[in-house]
């Protein structure tokens, strides 16, 4: 993302926590009037009969306060597990910063992200290469430059380990059944309880420094007793390992936590590591866990701008500047549902009579509501964002959409395609209190 200015709140009250953000689904009340004027800001500025053809791009806004307040509401909920940021997420330079200067470790899965973090600042103490499957000169780049963590799932990795980084600290990732998630990882990662015991004896007939168990319950977990049988899993190996001689002193619970349901998650999590990982009995363990979407989505806001306007029999359709093939592209790889928001109606800011309330329930009271067909800029069919959108208020070429919680895994992986930028502008806020 292109960076611009900071903005912070001007008179603002000092309130707590807990007064200031009553509901782990919302902005508190400051937090959104802030993110309203940098919006009606950046817009007010642009005129789209007139400005320059760059001008119009769609933009990010990035409040670094939620990104705080979500950091501080994690260490309330979940205090035995420190939080590492998934760079892999969203890899914005201000948001890594933030969370750099708030003492947090990075999970990096590539040789890239890796050095990211390095010329950031970041400890490589505090960073671990969390990619079972990793390239020989990858892995010697982490031995180069003190990365000296990493997660494997097979034989083959354990004596790559050997081989090119036999002092580095070993995970194993086992496997998980999050078939159920929104996001599953185990078809891809992660060593059964057998496989797991084989790696145990692996690294000790190498010598290898095994330090812990990873897992990964998969982004969007559903069905919450996969989480009990993570922990209990992670249990079972350990004590195998210490019948070869380890003791192990670090579990990584991975991540694919959510605001709609961490409250949940994080005591069904509480409760699975206290009966398996009593803090009495295992007093030096170091539990951490891999943060992307639960700390990045809903910091950012998307802004588009509605290009064009189509209306036959069947339908009216709406183009903006932005789809799957840019910041969109979520809906295609992440399995995400975004809902487009009416930001101005026929030029009219409309914002602050939407933001904390669903589109369909707010056209679903309107009358008549406004339906249409949302379509991203480039020139393939499949580049649609929803096909059947019901909007409070009619739009028109010219006007604004944008989207909520648009910070996890939408920049990172934009595109170039049919010559639109992946490079939008971010512009950035400070609503913490």
């Amino acid at each position: 993302m292109a960076p611009s200015v900071l903005v912070q709140p001007a008179t603002l009250s000092n309130a707590g926590l807990k007064n200031a953000w009553s509901s782990v689904s919302d902005f508190p009340p400051h937090a959104e009037s802030l993110l309203g004027a940098t919006l009606l800001s950046k817009i007010q500025s642009v005129d789209h009969n007139t400005c320059e053809p760059d001008e119009l791009d769609p933009f990010f806004v990035c409040d670094l306060g939620e990104l705080k307040r979500l950091v501080r509401l994690w260490r309330a909920e979940m205090p035995r597990v420190e939080p590492l940021y998934a760079v892999k997420c969203n890899n914005d330079e201000k948001l890594l910063h933030t969370l750099l200067q708030m003492g947090l470790g990075f999970d990096c899965a590539s040789k890239t992200e890796i050095q990211q973090m390095l010329s950031l600042g970041a400890d490589p103490a505090k960073i671990i290469y969390a990619n079972p499957c990793k390239a020989v000169p990858h892995v010697r780049y982490a031995r180069q430059n003190g990365v000296n963590l990493t997660t494997v799932d097979s034989v083959d990795e354990v004596r790559k380990i050997a081989a090119h980084h036999p002092d580095c600290g070993l995970l194993i990732r086992i496997h998980t059944d999050d078939a159920d998630a929104t996001c599953p990882l185990s078809i891809k990662f992660g060593a059964s309880l057998q496989e797991a015991r084989i790696l145990v004896q692996e690294c000790a007939k190498l010598k290898l420094n095994l330090k812990g168990v990873a897992f990964h319950v998969g982004s969007g977990c559903k069905n919450f007793n996969t989480i009990e049988t993570a922990v209990r899993d992670s249990r079972m190996v350990f004590d195998y390992a210490e019948s070869l001689g380890y003791t192990l002193k670090m579990l990584d619970i991975g991540g694919g936590f959510s605001k709609a349901t961490f409250h949940a998650s994080a005591a069904v999590f509480r409760s699975a590591l206290d009966t398996h990982f009593a803090a009495e009995e295992f007093p030096d363990l170091y539990i951490f866990s891999e943060l992307g979407r639960f700390l990045a989505a809903s910091c950012f806001t998307l802004a588009v701008n509605v290009t064009s306007k189509r209306s036959d029999a069947f339908q009216e359709r709406i183009y903006v500047n932005d789809g799957v093939y840019g910041n969109l592209n979520c809906i295609l790889f992440d399995h995400q549902e975004v809902e487009p928001k009416v930001l101005t109606s026929h030029g009219r800011f409309v914002f602050h009579s939407n933001y904390n309330h669903p589109e369909k329930e707010l056209a679903a009271a309107a009358n008549p509501f406004k339906q249409y067909s949302v379509w991203g800029p480039t020139c393939d069919g499949l580049d649609c964002i929803s096909p059947n959108c019901k909007l409070s208020q009619e739009v028109v070429a010219g006007d604004w959409l944008y989207f909520k919680d648009t910070g996890a895994y939408t920049s990172a992986a934009a595109t170039n395609f049919n010559g639109f930028s992946a490079n939008s502008e971010c512009l950035y806020i400070d609503s913490y209190q």
